[in-house]
């Protein structure tokens, strides 16, 4: 297969051979062939013919859903005395993946190495993201793999595996502080679970959607690569491949590609229940990568030099993995302020600055409505009734999830002096910390931003200002001593940043991005 004569086909002039330790991937320049080594690794077997012949297929059924036009066929070689081939001549003593092979350079992990993974793409794969869940294959025996004796296998065996690492990269107390943060979740918080299997979020996954297995090509996100070998590892929580993600974004310390894309899914899915189960996939997927690095300390081909890389490498991703899983004070921030004053935008960055959760009430809205967030509301979305049941939802959601240990940034107009106070009640009882960020801006600048607002999930129009202009209520006395005031026409940049320090910026990354127009 490195012999440009054995394709049927033009082929650049050398055959690129690319090795992993479960694959041999030949580059021939237009296309690319895909062999299963014959290796067994437990999780993995692809010792038997029959096998290798089974997971090709497989892997081509399951990869069409979200490339199939990377994933082209399942071919077989044959074998005639001597001589190997393609074409149908003896036997087949072999399988392979035939696939489009797309430039150098296509990957996510390359685009964000090259500083060109932009803000514009992560939203764009996230909703790309939300759509292959929703669409995800779902039944009875898939559901059955999200029971916590299922889940915990996986976790146990990781530790295990990782025990003859101490001192090589993990360290025993990190890894007795992982394994007791994990354990009392699935102890104490088995309902969790059981939430998630009734919510229908067990479904036919990715399994493997980290950066290195999304592409851009021809102007299209594919996911491909997705794990075909391991029902146990396919057939998973929604938010196990939502943690895949992030966490990849994370260990580049690009804390804020990975929170924007966290956002930006859970408003499209309105799944922010799954934030319950979200920091122990973080975790496990941080621990997946830091086992697997390890284990090539134990290659006798590694030279030492290597492997102290390798060992830091590993020691950075145990590090991360104990860090997803300690609990931190959550806070709460209310957005106050005229449709189209520039309180998402505000919201956003700050969120991108702090690494928390935003969820705004229009999104809320719709979801409640069983809407579209594209969908266009009339007035039924906006009644007394609907506005109540959106701001009870929205504050349901801030308390539940700051109790968890998150920064979330509520953002609605909160120009009402009770929806103001339902919160603040609840935040105090819960001893949360509450600021309230005021944003104005000029009457006119206002209405000029809404009437030129497009591709925005919101519905609000410059008629209404006047009205809301009019009915809004003024902070209270104990109001005005959480309160900032931002100025939206004007630069914001030091402002926000400000405020980020305030509540604890998670990231020293600043965005080399203009500041933000409202």
């Amino acid at each position: 297969m490195l012999w440009p004569s054995f394709y049927p086909h033009w082929t650049q002039d050398k055959i690129e051979l690319v090795q992993t330790h479960t694959a041999y991937v030949l580059l021939t320049g237009n296309y690319a062939y895909k062999v299963k080594k014959p290796v067994n690794y437990g999780f993995l077997n692809y010792t038997t013919l029959a096998a290798r012949k089974h997971y090709v297929a497989e892997e081509l059924r399951l990869n069409q859903r979200t490339a199939q036009e990377i994933y082209l066929a399942a071919i077989p070689i044959y074998q005639r005395g001597e001589q190997f081939s393609l074409l149908e001549q003896g036997e087949p003593v072999e399988y392979a993946v035939k696939m489009h092979q797309f430039p150098s350079g296509s990957l996510f992990s390359d685009l964000l190495a090259q500083d060109t993974l932009t803000p514009a793409l992560i939203k764009r794969l996230a909703h790309q993201v939300a759509v292959f869940h929703q669409r995800a294959m779902i039944s009875d025996y898939i559901q059955s793999f999200g029971t916590v004796v299922k889940i915990r296998q996986a976790f146990d065996e990781n530790y295990a595996q990782s025990l003859p690492y101490i001192g090589r990269g993990q360290t025993l107390q990190q890894l007795q502080d992982t394994q007791k943060y994990t354990d009392r979740i699935f102890t104490e918080h088995q309902e969790r679970f059981q939430t998630r299997i009734q919510q229908q979020k067990i479904r036919e996954c990715h399994g493997d959607l980290h950066l290195k297995n999304i592409c851009l090509w021809q102007d299209r996100i594919f996911l491909f690569d997705c794990i075909e070998f391991n029902e146990a590892f396919r057939y998973v929580d929604t938010m196990y491949d939502v943690a895949f993600t992030v966490m990849d974004c994370d260990a580049h310390g690009r804390y804020d590609l990975g929170n924007l894309f966290l956002n930006t899914y859970l408003e499209e899915t309105g799944d922010w229940e799954g934030l319950e189960v979200l920091p122990l996939y973080l975790s496990r997927q941080a621990y997946v990568r830091a086992k697997t690095t390890s284990f090539l300390l134990d290659d006798p081909t590694i030279d030492t030099e290597k492997k102290e890389q390798i060992q830091t490498q590993s020691q950075a991703y145990y590090t991360l993995a104990w860090r997803y899983t300690q609990l931190h004070p959550g806070q709460l921030v209310l957005m106050s302020g005229l449709s189209g004053v520039g309180k998402s935008t505000v919201a956003q960055e700050l969120a991108l600055l702090t690494n928390a959760l935003h969820i705004r009430s229009d999104a809320v809205r719709k979801h409640l409505a069983g809407m579209s967030l594209q969908q266009r509301g009339d007035a039924n979305l906006y009644t007394s009734e609907m506005t109540q049941r959106t701001y009870d939802r929205l504050g349901d959601l801030g308390i539940r999830l700051a109790k968890l240990g998150h920064i979330v940034i509520l953002d609605a107009k909160y120009d009402r002096i009770a929806t103001r106070q339902t919160v603040l009640t609840q935040a105090k009882a819960s001893r949360i910390p509450v600021s309230i960020l005021v944003c104005q801006a000029p009457f006119g600048v206002i209405c000029q931003r809404l009437q030129q607002r497009k591709d925005d999930i919101s519905d609000a129009t410059s008629e209404l200002l006047t009205k809301q202009k009019v009915t809004a209520e003024a902070l209270t006395h104990e109001e005005e001593s959480l309160a900032t005031y931002l100025d939206t026409n004007m630069n914001l940049r030091e402002s926000i940043q400000a405020l980020a320090a305030k509540m604890g910026s998670v990231t020293a990354y600043t965005s080399s991005a203009e500041s933000p127009e409202c």
